[in-house]
Formats: structure tokens, sequence, C-alpha cells
């Protein structure tokens, strides 16, 4: 009996001496990983082990995430995603990996405010209304910009113009920050874009908010109304964040990870990082995050058929 306790009290141990791996498939300085690292020493806490957080951008995220669907299901490998996690399958010609069957969903953490921003000179307006009116009476005089064909960003605005029965030309960016400085310098003359990339922006007048995407206003900004309070009751669009494993993870440990980011986005100096930001904690189980991710899929299928965007 002692001959064979032994090895498993040996191998027990070196297993949680292994760091956790937790790739993000963006790059460093975005949303995501923005909010990943402010809870990296919480996670290191909650794990109770060394938590490596590696990037691995490309071509829109494929390249991290095939990396998470093939690593082993043992708990050491896990991956933080975005929406765009779902989208890809309604605006890519071939993925190569299914985004819900070919891993396992273990929690949407939380939510990022999306903003319909405008620029101030080019567009000096401050309600839904008044800019629907505008871009109503001359379409063809202005556009808008996004972080890239197929984004959430492309789609948030894609779902405004939708629902107010507007064409605007579309201008595609590679990344949210060369948009932003063309908004912002007259270039282009909206876009959605996520709450804490502008934050400076809106304070220093160089940007100015429409309204926020989400069903309430951001206690990070609450003056900042809605777009649904301003008269469109179906429009919803925020950005989310959510850690997955591979497929086939086990149960116990799906809930050892689900315990351990629980834990971190609780954490007081985590917590107060997400308030700073705007991003709101939302520890969603695993079983509501596949619905989840089903019915975002959904959704952001019908935009993209609604708007005709061409698969990349």
């Amino acid at each position: 009996m002692l001959g064979v306790a032994l090895p498993l009290r040996v191998a027990r141990a070196q297993d949680s001496a292994r760091p956790v791996r937790l790739i993000l498939p963006i790059s460093v300085g975005s949303g995501v990983d923005t909010i990943v690292r402010s809870a990296g020493p919480a996670l290191n806490r909650a794990f109770g082990q060394s938590v490596v957080v590696e990037n691995q951008p490309g071509a829109g995220g494929i390249l991290g995430t095939s990396a998470i669907v093939r690593a082993t299901a043992d708990g050491h490998t896990l991956g933080v995603v975005s929406n765009n996690h779902v989208i890809f399958p309604s605006v890519l010609k071939s993925v190569p990996f299914d985004p819900i069957q070919d891993i396992t969903p273990i929690s949407v953490i939380g939510t990022t405010p999306l903003l319909l921003v405008v620029n101030p000179t080019k567009l000096p307006y401050s309600n839904v209304r008044d800019l629907v009116a505008a871009l109503r009476a001359k379409p063809d005089a202005y556009n808008y910009g996004s972080s890239g064909n197929g984004t959430i960003l492309h789609l948030g605005c894609e779902l405004f113009l939708q629902q107010n029965g507007l064409k605007i030309r579309h201008i595609p960016y590679k990344g949210t920050g060369p948009m932003v400085t063309d908004i912002m310098s007259g270039q282009v003359d909206f876009g959605v874009t996520s709450l804490p990339s502008i934050l400076p922006h809106l304070k220093s007048g160089a940007l100015k908010a429409i309204g926020v995407g989400s069903k309430e206003r951001s206690p990070a900004a609450p003056d900042i109304p809605t777009i649904r309070e301003q008269g469109m009751p179906d429009y919803e669009v925020e950005g989310w964040f959510a850690v997955i494993g591979p497929a086939k993870l086990q149960a116990d440990q799906v809930r050892r990870v689900y315990k351990a980011f629980e834990a971190a986005y609780r954490d007081p100096e985590t917590k107060k990082a997400m308030d700073l930001q705007g991003n709101r904690i939302t520890m969603r189980d695993s079983a509501d995050t596949v619905e989840y991710f089903k019915s975002e899929t959904r959704k952001y299928a019908q935009i993209v058929k609604n708007a005709n965007i061409e698969l990349q």
C-alpha cells in the first residue's frame, strides 16, 4: 500500500507545481489582455500556483484559440476569449474548430461597456435622435470605423444602423487604436468602441459619447445614457470575456477553474481595477455559459446576414 501511495502523492505535488498556462488569442495591451493582467496576482493566489499569461494573436484570434483547442484537457492550459470567439463561424469561410463543441466553456467572467462615439466637430450631437437625423439626411456624407471586418465593434455599428434603416460607408482598421485615432482626427465620423479604451478621450472632449450599448448605464460613466433608453429598446451590444478550456475537461477541473476565477475577480484589488475600467463581473456557470455562447452565435449571425458581410 505504501509503495502505491507515495508515487500518487509525488504525482499530485508535481501536478500542483506546474504553472497554469492562460492563452489569450489577442495582442498585449488590448481590452481582454488588460482585464486578465489586472487579476494576475489574485489568480496566482486563487490557483495556489503560478498563472502564466501567454498572448497568441493572429488571424483574428484563430491562432491562439486553436492552441487552446489542441491542448491536453488537464486544467493546466486554459484561455480567455471575447465575443469574436462566437462570431468566427459567421464571418470566416473556414474555421479550424467548432467554437462550442471543441472547447469546454467554463464561465463568462464579465462584460465591458461598448459606446457609440462620434467626432464632436464632424457630428456635434449628444443623443441618438439627433445623430440618426443627421445620418438620414446625408447618408453618403458620413462613414464609420471598426477594428476590422466582422469584429464586435463592426457588428455593434451595423446593428445600430440596421435598427434605424441606415446604410453608411464602413472603414475597417487593423485594431482599435488606429480607428480611435482617426475618429479623433476627423478622418472617420463615428464608431463603437470599449469604454476603458476611450475614457481619457471622453474627458478631454476629443470624442463625444452618444450612448452605452449595455442594458444599464455604466457606473464608470453614469452620465452617459444607454442607447436603449434613447428610443432603441432592442439595441444591446456589449463586450464580454470568458474563460474556456480544451474539450472534455473533467467536471472537477471545471469547478476548480471556476472557483479560482471567481475568487480572483472578487478580490478587492481586482474589483477596484474592474470598477475603474468600467467592467462588470457576472460569473456565469458552465451550463449557462454554453447557452450564452449559443444565443450570442445566433445573434451575431443574424446581424452579419442582414449586413451582407462578405466572408473572409
